[in-house]
């Protein structure tokens, strides 16, 4: 059940950004621009980041398998935090509360803060930086379009993106300096 103060709160920051949304939104008539952002949301949905976890063992003999652990370990933190915060915050989506948004394409829940979505790429994309930089580049335009992605669809606001992202950077931050030197250190030394 949300606090009555939190639902206050987010009543006025919604207020502020609705015509910020209300125009990002306006570029799915657009078919092109909706089609697009429609795939960078389904392939946000994990499908990218399941494909990546199953393959870096296979790019990176060494230490592939505990950067995959670690990112496995990291999205279950990632998970547990943002269901958490949505049970208790309890912000609606903006096509929701503003029928004039439109709904790019069907979302995975009913609350909107945070965005699940950024959260995690945000922090796979840390973990990546901190163990397989050259990977982290390649990955670092999926994340921002993931998160732009979010808004252009009506599905969040920016300051749900914005929260997304500081948190997962700081459970991505988290994993990495909490214990992730021992694990990367034993699969990297020669067999």
């Amino acid at each position: 059940m949300p606090s009555p103060r939190a639902s206050r709160f987010f009543e006025q920051v919604d207020q502020a950004e609705f015509a910020f949304c209300r125009s990002i939104n306006r570029s799915l008539r657009f078919r092109p621009v909706l089609m697009w952002f429609q795939v960078i949301s389904r392939l946000g949905d994990g499908w990218l980041w399941y494909g990546l976890i199953l393959a870096l063992p296979l790019l990176y003999p060494r230490e592939g398998l505990a950067v995959a652990l670690l990112m496995t370990a990291a999205g279950l933190s990632c998970t547990l935090t943002y269901k958490l915060l949505k049970r208790f915050l309890v912000r609606e989506r903006p096509f929701i509360s503003f029928p004039t948004i439109h709904c790019g394409t069907q979302p995975l829940d009913r609350y909107s803060f945070p965005s699940g979505h950024t959260l995690h790429a945000v922090c796979f994309t840390t973990v990546l930086a901190m163990s397989l930089p050259a990977i982290a580049l390649l990955v670092l335009p999926f994340t921002l379009m993931v998160a732009a992605s979010r808004v252009v669809l009506g599905l969040h606001y920016p300051s749900d993106v914005f929260a997304g992202a500081v948190i997962g950077f700081v459970i991505g931050l988290l994993t990495m300096t909490g214990g992730a030197e021992p694990l990367l250190a034993m699969f990297a030394e020669p067999g």
